[in-house]
């Protein structure tokens, strides 16, 4: 009987971490699907995988779920810069919030917080805004303490800069990620790729 149990037991665990490896390899699969991206269609569909993904990285699937929907506004927002998109981005911040509970040191997930403040105040049509100013600046604080050459953080930085009308210093920003997403050696082969579409000069 025991002898029976521990095959069942085996059995299980093998079965689990196949499935745990396939879905891994979704969310990988979803990843470059994502960096390929350009329409809102696209950005929902793969949302719908990232949020539907069961992965050891709960944490990491809610980082690009978060993601997903933030370009997705971005891309709206291009089009018809006074879209009412608030629920996307409230949803966005919500899950961007979880994967920081889990990961609050992640310069990614710092990065993509301070982008997602800044574009509700972008959808809100707020100027001034302390508390999201507030958690921008945290953002920012955290992330250059391990990530100084992320081309995302300079994405970040230069949306600042555009916002407070700083266009001369928001464009050497600009011009610095787009020579950070040159340099294969800025990142890591596990970091994140997306971004380049957020430099207005890149299409």
């Amino acid at each position: 009987m025991t002898k029976l149990l521990l095959i069942l037991s085996f059995f299980i665990v093998n079965c689990w971490v196949s499935a745990q490896a396939f879905t891994d390899k979704v969310l990988t699969q979803a990843v470059l699907q994502l960096n390929a991206s350009k329409t809102a269609s696209d950005y929902d569909n793969v949302f719908s995988k990232f949020s539907g993904a069961k992965t050891s990285e709960t944490w990491q699937a809610n980082y690009y779920a978060a993601v997903a929907l933030y370009l997705k506004n971005e891309t709206l927002l291009k089009k018809a810069p006074g879209a009412s998109l608030t629920d996307d981005n409230a949803l966005a911040r919500k899950i961007a919030a979880g994967a920081w509970t889990a990961q609050k040191d992640n310069a990614e997930i710092n990065i993509l917080l301070g982008l997602l403040y800044v574009q509700k105040m972008q959808i809100d049509g707020s100027q001034s805004s302390q508390p999201d100013q507030n958690v921008i600046s945290q953002s920012i604080a955290k992330a250059e303490t391990s990530a100084v050459n992320n081309p995302r953080l300079a994405i970040l930085q230069a949306k600042i800069k555009e916002k407070s009308g700083d266009k001369t210093n928001a464009d050497i920003l600009y011009r610095k990620a787009l020579s950070e997403f040159s340099n294969p050696n800025a990142s890591d082969s596990k970091s994140p790729t997306w971004g380049k579409q957020l430099i207005p000069s890149v299409q």
